[in-house]
């Protein structure tokens, strides 16, 4: 039997593993085992536990309860924490998710103990080394056994970067790297149908479907600079004013109370009272599910839901400089307009303006999990 070992520790990476955690269980029954480590990176009840019962995804074997801190500091004990993990349990291969701290730190102690890492969401590209998840993914990546990419632009980038394309070059696993499709791409299609039947968020908020946008800012460089977090909520109050439409802002706590630091007390009173603007406590992911799918476009710094969008449909505009998901742009569903009030709401008229709207299939079928899986057993040795 295969034994691999998962690391999570942000709440998409928790997402992520549902969806190899459900195809071990559904596909793959007495041939892989998996143990669960998370290191606690976003430690608050409401990001992280909530998402392991309603995903119906095994609780963690281990818990290293790192919480916040510094990124070399929380770097550090994760690296402490996940060594002693693999010490005692001798996985055949490391499974890790994203770009996290985890991640960094997951990579670093596999390849120091000769574990093969397996990278999935490999070959993603900002080209912005000024952001700390570029770095992490880039390491992760060059010392990664098996790389899995979502998207064949991904692919290209490890290629550029001296990763071979041809599978049978050399007799070491190191460096092999697969376009297999986007797990949450697996996830979504599972969850929206679950998420049907089981949210009660757009009845509880009287939304109604295609009649409101979806809003959400998390990255720090949005929330702790007052320039950027004045633009965009800026932009948020003259889009829901100018068009008369609501914009739906699911918060987590701590921006929530950046608000009333760093907005102006002009925009900040204009914002608490506009009846369109509708901030929410942070959601669950099927409730998040239910709002993208519901929403009439998406407005986000988050790459996970820029895609999310993109699987159901949704135009997007990208509140960033830059984006991993070059293909949204590329296909014409995104506009990246940073921000930059100006852009914001130009994008906001021109994505509107747009009819018949094409989505190509860029994300795979749907069984990328069951592929990444298909790979491991390939490739790796059990014990």
């Amino acid at each position: 039997m295969l034994k691999i070992l998962t690391v999570v520790g942000a709440r998409p990476q928790i997402i992520k593993a549902a969806a190899l955690s459900r195809a071990i269980r559904n596909h793959f029954p007495g041939k892989v085992r998996e143990v669960i480590v998370h290191t606690g990176q976003h430690y608050d009840e409401n990001m992280s536990q909530v998402f392991f019962d309603e995903l119906d995804i095994p609780k963690p074997d281990y818990n290293l309860n790192v919480g916040s801190a510094t990124h070399g500091k929380q770097t550090a004990e994760m690296l402490i924490g996940i060594e002693e993990v693999l010490m005692k349990e001798r996985p055949n291969a490391l499974v890790l998710y994203g770009d996290t701290n985890s991640t960094l730190a997951g990579a670093m102690a596999g390849a120091k103990l000769n574990i093969p890492v397996v990278h999935i969401e490999a070959g993603l590209r900002s080209f912005n080394r000024s952001m700390p998840e570029e770095i992490n993914r880039i390491v992760c990546d060059h010392v990664s056994a098996l790389l899995f990419s979502p998207t064949m632009a991904g692919f290209k980038n490890l290629v550029d970067e001296g990763f071979s394309s041809t599978e049978e070059k050399g007799t070491n696993v190191h460096g092999r790297v697969y376009h297999c499709g986007d797990v949450m791409y697996d996830n979504s299609l599972y969850f929206s149908k679950v998420a049907q039947v089981r949210s009660t968020i757009l009845k509880e908020n009287h939304l109604q479907e295609g009649d409101f946008v979806l809003a959400t800012v998390h990255r720090n460089n949005n929330t702790d600079e007052p320039q950027r977090l004045n633009a965009l909520f800026s932009s948020f109050h003259e889009i829901s004013v100018r068009n008369n439409i609501k914009i739906v802002l699911p918060l987590h706590p701590r921006t929530a109370k950046l608000l009333v630091n760093n907005l102006t007390p002009e925009l900040y009173a204009a914002v608490k009272a506009n009846p369109l603007l509708k901030i929410l406590p942070p959601v669950s992911f099927l409730e998040m599910i239910a709002l993208e799918k519901g929403s009439k476009m998406v407005m986000t710094d988050s790459g996970g839901v820029q895609k999310e969008a993109y699987f159901f449909n949704k135009p997007c505009i990208i509140l960033r400089s830059e984006t991993e998901w070059t293909e949204l742009v590329e296909a014409g569903a995104a506009v990246i307009a940073d921000a930059d009030q100006k852009k914001i709401t130009e994008a906001y008229a021109k994505l509107t303006a747009l009819k018949n709207m094409k989505f190509p299939p860029l994300f795979g079928d749907g069984e990328a999990a069951s592929f990444i899986i298909r790979k491991m057993l390939e490739h790796l040795k059990p014990s």
